[in-house]
């Protein structure tokens, strides 16, 4: 018995089943299979679901088969790229799980600078591939989190403040649709479409490709973090305020609140001690990164600078260890204008109050070049943030989890009078509203207008959903 997109069972014919799966490319693996337990897995460990069918589609073929299967028998999907979605919307329950994770081709072009990439590469291949020309896709932050998602959402990153957000480097998709066709869309090939996937998420179909321009990044540059102790957390919010206040383009920065990570380049006095750093990333020469770092380096007593000239493919792996998969995550999300003296306040209270090791909340810079690309002209809300909240919180199992979960909703709480926007990619399971405020009022609508257009029976419906707007609006 499978889920049905109405919430109800249904009982798929195993003739059925099994004709699907000789016409796979790939493998359509059951719950009885050897392969199931590892294939239903998921980065965030909290989340445990248990589908009716893993479909590792292995072409674009595979996946329109698959959709045209699930839709004639009423069958709900989950879609998987890296499975990186924090509320687990790429597993589900007695469903389908369309899994695009062998789908992980990618073409360089070093001459017209542009890179052809599938669905289910990760972020850690695309830049393998780009940096051995010495270019980059803006992009995320963990390498094992999937191209498609990342790019779907938006594509916070490293680069965001000298080229922009991921979309803004997208110049084309190819998509199954809810009726398993294939369709393309660009500037120039359903504009309106590709308006849409440019923030919109998974809501209109199945992204299967990717076209992105690239950018000459690399491959060295100036890029680290900075360590004080934890109690000095108001006093860096405040100087890093004005440090910032100036800054190039070429300069991307986060402060992370933690206890110190009890590893071997960690001085063994602040290991479990809560610190706060200031990452930075300078995307230009080494040169200028090491003379706009200056005043970073010299304010207070830093306990470890470890902010030096490094490979950025070094650089982009530097979170790995901090968001391995597995770890139960649980994270709430918001845009502030700017850190006022409330803000820091208040995020120096909350800091000092994580008991987890493993917990560790990013407050990323905005502004720049992503700040610039005119509001309307993806469906991307909150280019104007001056910073994005990411509080985020880490445990190893179930142990402790309930008391990380509520200081997040605590802290975030306190922000509230503060927030402005939220980022999608960034929201847990938090209802219509909160799918509403990321968007705002005018591109939520112009949104459900396209969910009509493309998914009128909202048959993708496991994602930051967008409802379609009734046929008659």
């Amino acid at each position: 018995m499978l889920a049905t997109i109405s919430g109800g069972r249904v009982d798929v014919d195993e003739r059925a089943v099994a004709d699907l799966a000789a016409h796979l490319r790939g493998e359509l693996i059951r719950p009885r299979d050897a392969a199931y337990d590892q294939a239903r897995r998921v980065w965030n460990g909290s989340i445990s679901r248990f589908p009716g069918l893993i479909a590792r589609c292995a072409s674009r073929d595979d996946v329109s088969a698959v959709v045209r299967f699930a839709r004639r028998n009423d069958v709900l999907v989950a879609v998987r790229g890296g499975g990186h979605s924090f509320p687990g919307h790429s597993v589900c329950d007695d469903g389908l799980v369309i899994d695009l994770s062998p789908m992980n081709g990618i073409r360089v072009d070093p001459e017209a600078r542009t890179a052809s990439v599938q669905a289910g590469a990760l972020l850690g291949d695309l830049d393998r591939a780009t940096q051995q020309h010495a270019l980059a896709v803006p992009s995320g932050i963990v390498t094992h989190t999937g191209v498609a998602g990342l790019t779907l959402g938006g594509g916070l990153g490293w680069l965001m403040r000298k080229h922009g957000l991921t979309i803004d480097q997208l110049l084309s998709v190819g998509m199954v649709t809810a009726d398993g066709e294939f369709v393309r869309a660009s500037a120039s090939e359903n504009p309106e479409l590709f308006w849409g996937v440019r923030g919109g998420g998974g809501n209109f179909g199945i992204v299967t490709e990717f076209e992105f321009r690239l950018n000459p990044v690399g491959p060295i540059l100036m890029a680290g973090p900075v360590f004080w102790p934890g109690t000095e957390s108001a006093k860096v919010l405040r100087f890093y305020r004005e440090w910032i206040a100036e800054a190039p383009d070429d300069l991307m920065t986060m402060v992370v609140h933690r206890r110190a990570p009890d590893v071997d380049w960690m001085p063994a006095d602040l290991r479990g001690q809560p610190v706060v750093a200031v990452v930075s990333c300078f995307a230009g020469s080494v040169e200028d990164g090491e003379e706009v770092m200056k005043p970073l380096k010299a304010f207070g007593h830093p306990v470890l600078d470890l902010c030096r000239p490094k490979p950025f493919l070094e650089h982009q792996a530097m979170f790995d260890p901090s968001y391995p998969p597995g770890r139960w995550y649980y994270m709430r999300s918001c845009d502030v204008a700017e850190l006022t003296d409330e803000v820091i306040d208040i995020t120096a209270d909350h800091a000092a109050r994580i008991t987890s090791p493993l917990t560790a909340f990013p407050i990323w810079q905005g502004g720049g070049a992503s700040a610039r690309v005119a509001a309307d002209d993806t469906a991307f809300h909150g280019r104007a943030a001056g910073h994005t909240f990411n509080i985020t919180a880490a445990t190893e199992g179930p142990d402790g989890f309930d008391r990380e979960r509520d200081w997040v909703r605590n802290f975030w709480s306190d922000l509230e009078p503060f927030h402005t926007s939220v980022y999608v990619n960034f929201l847990m399971d938090e209802g219509e509203e909160r799918v509403r405020q990321a968007y705002g009022e005018a591109k939520y609508t112009r949104l459900r207008a396209l969910k009509r257009t493309w998914d009128p029976e909202n048959f993708f419906r496991l994602n930051q959903n967008i409802a379609p707007l009734p046929a008659s609006t």
